[in-house]
């Protein structure tokens, strides 16, 4: 069973196989959770600026295209590119993207902060949930696609851990991450079981010798047995818990088992978590266009943030991370001109709006794939989303999530964030403050603060123990020998 129709699999094609190897996305990139929205014409403005810049660029430096890109002028000129079509919301200036020079040493003296990913993904070496690979297959099959048919047979080896440790931990300045999960009611087809996230970290942080992965705990509540499940899971001691609220996000159309975050059998499972030390509840919401409200009208209600405020209110003791921070995933453009008439974007103003409203200071917004995708959609409105996260959670409550690894190494979403600036047109009409410096108090919280203080991790030491461990051995040695990051993305897109 799957979710995903026909006529979905027809629209779409992998993103690996066809996408070009661009710093940073030229299109929305999806995992089969949800559909990705197609190429719109500013993105296709945005990917012509930027082939025109590296073929004005690259052949002065005697470079190929392809290897412009690996650069970071070639990252530079991404965002150069972006503010050429978008108007001026990155921190980046010609003479980076024409100097490589200029651009690795910004590159360099940035690739020391302090960032942790807490919420990162690959699959399990046993995997079925091959809606990945069956997808390859029908497009292969089908002929849309000739380059997956001439690939031989369409496998998922790309989304497993050896890739992910070089996109996430070489190609990336990530200094931590944490490996997340996605549960289904089918027990085959969760991405990584409980025991295989917690034999990852063990496996990472032996052959690092240090703390550079953590681990969620997924539960499941209302599913049959899910308390002696969680207590399976809580005695192999994650970091934190983390669930969705619509149950199996990746077959909705079975999906026996929503629940809410604020019921008592819910509660059941806090108590639980909370009895064992865990203080951090991370839930996935979002993610959920409008075209699913009438597909699965059963599971809509459950991905907003209705539940959120109670929860919070009732477990004072406990941290609720809302993963993607609750986006709708409308289309972007459409979203923007929404926020631009009314102030507000669905389902993330409502979150933002919580701590006012119910008196809590314990909601925080993980970003996730809502600034993955509006960062090269609707760079202006992924600004406002940061706007009103900020102000109204306070940038102390705002932690750094990328998803990685379906949308590729996480590295162009951190550079993003470095360089982008809330319009300072944007900041008068709603009170937003200016997220500063990529080095600033308000980046830096966010890049890894926030997520330090809400894991009980020690910045300072942790830094100094990182810096000597065998993964920064494996980096300087990498590093020394020339970079050469893929580029590459491991979801889904829409088909033109």
């Amino acid at each position: 069973m799957r979710w995903l129709s026909d006529d979905d699999l027809r629209a779409l094609t992998p993103a690996e196989r066809c996408e070009p190897r661009t710093p940073l996305p030229v299109r929305m990139v999806a995992s089969e959770e949800y559909l990705p929205v197609p190429q719109t014409g500013k993105q296709r403005e945005a990917e012509a600026r930027l082939y025109a810049a590296a073929d004005s660029i690259a052949p002065r430096l005697g470079l190929s295209r392809r290897r412009f890109f690996q650069t970071s002028a070639g990252m530079a000129a991404a965002f150069a590119a972006l503010n050429g079509t978008f108007g001026r919301l990155f921190e980046v200036g010609a003479a980076e993207a024409a100097t490589p020079e200029l651009a690795e040493e910004r590159a360099r003296a940035l690739s020391g902060q302090f960032i942790m990913d807490m919420h990162t993904h690959f699959l399990r070496d046993d995997t079925r949930l091959t809606n990945f690979v069956r997808m390859r297959q029908s497009v292969a099959a089908q002929g849309w696609n000739p380059q997956l048919s001439e690939a031989g047979e369409q496998t998922i080896e790309d989304l497993k851990f050896e890739n992910y440790f070089k996109e996430v931990y070489l190609d990336s300045d990530t200094k931590i991450a944490l490996i997340s999960s996605a549960p289904s009611d089918i027990p085959e087809d969760w991405f990584l079981t409980n025991r295989q996230m917690a034999e990852a970290r063990e496996r990472v942080n032996g052959k690092a010798g240090g703390k550079r992965m953590m681990t969620h705990a997924i539960i499941t509540p209302g599913a049959p047995g899910w308390l002696d499940d969680l207590d399976a899971a809580l005695a192999l001691k994650p970091d934190s818990v983390k669930g969705y609220t619509v149950g199996d996000n990746t077959h909705k159309e079975t999906a026996r088992h929503p629940w809410r975050m604020d019921s008592d059998e819910t509660y059941r499972g806090y108590e639980k978590a909370s009895a064992a030390g865990i203080r951090n509840i991370c839930v996935h919401k979002g993610l959920w266009g409008r075209q699913l409200d009438a597909r699965f009208p059963r599971l809509a209600p459950h991905a907003d943030v209705r539940d959120v405020a109670k929860a919070a209110k009732d477990w004072p003791q406990l941290n609720f991370v809302i993963y993607h921070a609750a986006y709708r995933l409308d289309d972007p453009e459409w979203a923007l001109a929404a926020f631009e008439k009314t102030g507000r974007i669905d389902w993330v103003t409502d979150l933002a709006d919580i701590p006012e409203k119910h008196g809590v200071t314990n909601v925080y917004a993980d970003l996730g794939q809502i600034f993955a995708q509006t960062l090269i959609a609707a760079p202006r409105l992924c600004a406002a989303i940061m706007g009103q996260l900020v102000k109204g959670l306070g940038a102390d409550h705002v932690c750094w999530g990328t998803d990685a690894v379906w949308t590729g190494s996480p590295q162009w979403q951190i550079e993003g964030l470095r360089r982008l600036e809330i319009p300072e047109d944007m900041r008068k009409a709603h009170g937003f403050a200016p997220l500063g410096a990529a080095d600033g108090p308000v980046k830096s919280a966010i890049f890894g603060g926030n997520n330090a203080r809400l894991y009980g991790i020690n910045q300072a030491a942790t830094e100094a123990a990182l810096d000597a461990d065998r993964f920064a051995a494996i980096k300087r040695d990498y590093l020394g020998r020339g970079a050469t990051p893929s580029n590459r993305r491991y979801g889904f897109v829409a088909r033109a």
